[in-house]
């Protein structure tokens, strides 16, 4: 029975952090101050509009999820990457396994700010389902993405679960 009850409770924590289809929501008690920091370097032609982009998915922080959602009023994790992509003209695919077949994939050792990552969090699908942003590689690889439960949030690579559910990185600019 014990082991019934740890699977059920595993599972309903992959989905309580996917960017699935429930509408889980966060209060506006509960905002996430995320800084404006980044620490992308000035060797990339693209720092400027990656500075951008990584600036604006940031002053998402906090948003609640919501399925489909590209705005402040509700964001799911592939709108956030969408909209904030877009802040600078460029436009990518809208759902967060489209938007993997972009760019060029590149090993974790080379990420950047800016770079994207991709996530299996439905293990029986075994497809991309969910996308972040990376927003500083220092010690650390950390992203920003929004998460079924908390919304708009900065989380590591370096967390069991996303370690466990990453799928590959890919560079757009």
């Amino acid at each position: 029975m014990k082991i019934k009850s740890y699977y059920l409770f595993a599972c309903l924590g992959f989905i309580l952090y996917s960017c699935g289809s429930s509408s889980g929501k966060t209060s506006s008690k509960n905002k996430v101050i995320i800084s404006s920091k980044t620490t992308t370097t000035t060797k990339t032609p693209n720092y400027k509009k990656i500075k951008s982009i990584v600036n604006y998915a940031k002053t998402f922080g906090g948003t609640r999820y919501k399925y489909g959602g590209t705005t402040k009023k509700g964001m799911d994790c592939s709108g956030l990457v969408y909209t904030s992509f877009k802040k600078e003209h460029i436009i990518l695919p809208r759902t967060s396994k489209t938007m993997a077949t972009q760019g060029k994939a590149i090993s974790l050792k080379k990420v950047t700010v800016g770079d994207l990552l991709f996530f299996k969090t439905n293990k029986r699908k075994n497809v991309i389902s969910h996308v972040g942003l990376v927003v500083e590689t220092k010690g650390v690889i950390k992203f920003i993405h929004a998460s079924t439960s908390r919304g708009v949030i900065i989380s590591s690579l370096d967390e069991n679960y996303w370690n466990t559910c990453f799928a590959g990185a890919r560079r757009v600019l």
